[in-house]
């Protein structure tokens, strides 16, 4: 069977582009309808590629392969970057649950499909029901930002009492925040000023501390775990008096120069700089469900599903007005 619906593309000059796509339906394969996408800072990295946009994905399922069973027309899932799964790898068979790959087989990547656009047609292993009662508009942006951040702080040792931080009270910070918070950690907010105080608060800080390079700490305890969540190089030097003995420091800003690390710092101390793998099946199905069970709700700007509401969600993204996470939403 082959499907044809609506995509948006970014384009030489910068500008979303309507046009289509047809894909046919594997096996494996669910055709999924889509109705809400979450807008992600790494999308405006594509936007010059000519490809289908989008990686926060939530919609109905329309059509299953026939050698799908664990989800069924008319389920309401979501979706992230990873289109496609070996399978067999040690990631994706570790804690094997019905689906729960991990691994993206990066040569499957296809530009021609993405959660801009009227539809989807994805491997059904590495999508996520939604649970019932939890909206899409605030499941979206789980399937990117907070699974990166879910990532962090269950997967690399961090434990209920924990110091850890979380630097920038942005679309990543601020779920960083509300998650860390409803697990149980200390949550420790830094921020370059004052302005965000309040709403960090209510989001479930315990501390807020407004931080630049240089600026003297030595007030502030040290940090177990420091998630980095700014949109701005991260110059590690200045992190280290924030670290605890064998602290670890996240680093989730998209950065494509190189960073210094002083590893002469790092080795006195045991401190470990800890990247995060893009988040699996089985890991964004925990997020959601205890999203649910906890009523853990982003804090999002809602836009029309249409190449004018992508233009103008990806401008307020790159003007920094984005209050926190930018949701496409199709009527």
């Amino acid at each position: 069977m082959s499907i044809t619906f609506d995509v948006y593309r970014g384009s030489k000059e910068g500008k979303i582009v309507a046009g289509q796509t047809t894909r046919s339906l594997r096996p494996t394969d669910v055709y999924i309808e889509m109705t809400h996408s979450g807008v992600c800072g790494s999308d405006e990295h594509f936007l010059h590629s000519g490809h289908v946009l989008g990686h926060e994905g939530v919609g109905i399922v329309r059509e299953v392969g026939e050698a799908v069973t664990h989800v069924q027309v008319g389920d309401r899932v979501g979706f992230g970057y990873i289109q496609e799964v070996c399978g067999i790898c040690d990631p994706c068979c570790s804690g094997w649950d019905q689906f729960c790959g991990s691994r993206m087989e990066y040569g499957i990547h296809n530009p021609d499909v993405g959660s801009f656009s009227t539809g989807v047609v994805w491997s059904a292993r590495t999508v996520v029901k939604i649970p019932d009662g939890y909206d899409s508009v605030d499941a979206a942006p789980l399937m990117c930002a907070g699974a990166t951040v879910w990532t962090c702080l269950t997967e690399y040792g961090a434990r209920p009492a924990d110091r850890v931080g979380i630097m920038g009270v942005g679309g990543l910070g601020h779920l960083a925040i509300k998650l860390a918070a409803a697990m149980g950690y200390h949550v420790v907010v830094l921020s370059s000023s004052e302005t965000k105080r309040d709403e960090a608060m209510q989001f479930g800080a315990s501390e807020y501390h407004v931080f630049s390079p240089g600026r003297d700490m030595k007030d502030l305890k040290p940090l177990k775990h420091l998630l980095f969540c700014g949109n701005v190089t991260m110059d590690c030097p200045s992190l280290l008096p924030l670290m605890d003995i064998r602290g670890t420091i996240y680093p989730l800003t998209v950065d494509f120069k190189c960073s210094p690390v002083p590893l002469h710092s790092l080795n006195l101390r045991g401190i470990r700089i800890q990247c995060t793998i893009i988040a699996s099946q089985n890991s964004l199905r925990k997020l959601v469900q205890f999203a649910a069970e906890k009523n853990i709700k982003p804090t999002v700007m809602k836009f029309p599903f249409n190449e004018t509401g992508i233009a103008d969600a990806m401008q307020t993204l790159r003007e920094g007005k984005m209050r926190y996470r930018g949701v496409l939403v199709r009527e």
